[in-house]
């Protein structure tokens, strides 16, 4: 597994570091279920956002509450890994709440990133905790044409629902 997946505590402790040598934190969330051209420009913009992104990466028992009982399509060690793989991203962390607020308070990024898929209202939580200790959300819009469910759902129809 990459040295760049970390569990809760060393998370806090390499947020803690970057704090206190003055470097801003950038995390976004996601399942990153089947990770696709749109995922990966998203990551990268937020990685100029500052000096280390972190993913947090939603657990493969969050994602079925998410997404029903078909999904993660990859495990979460698999999405970790492939995520950890890329250049942009620092650290990558697991999570299982619905919502990312127990890490969110560890890491205490200055920047919070959400992708266009997000609902204003589904991350006003998340935007009001991250604003409690002077960060923000940042949003960048929907990349048009990529979707892992569309490409789910593309797979399935040109196999004729045949799964190998």
């Amino acid at each position: 597994m990459s040295n760049k997946i970390k569990n809760y505590s060393e998370i806090g402790r390499i947020a803690y570091r970057m704090r206190f040598f003055g470097k801003i934190i950038v995390t976004t969330n996601g399942s990153f279920d089947v990770l696709h051209a749109a995922h990966v420009r998203l990551l990268e913009r937020a990685r100029q956002e500052g000096d280390g992104l972190i993913v947090l990466l939603n657990s493969n028992d969050s994602v079925r509450r998410a997404k029903g009982d078909k999904r993660p399509i990859f495990n979460q060690k698999e999405r970790a890994y492939m995520l950890s793989g890329l250049s942009c991203v620092d650290y990558v962390t697991i999570f299982d709440e619905d919502k990312p607020l127990s890490i969110l308070k560890t890491i205490q990024p200055h920047i919070y990133v959400k992708g266009g898929s997000y609902v204003p209202e589904w991350v006003r939580e998340e935007q009001n905790l991250v604003e409690s200790w002077g960060g923000r959300l940042k949003c960048f819009d929907l990349e048009k044409g990529y979707s892992s469910t569309n490409i789910i759902d593309k797979i399935m129809e040109r196999y004729n629902g045949k799964e190998d």
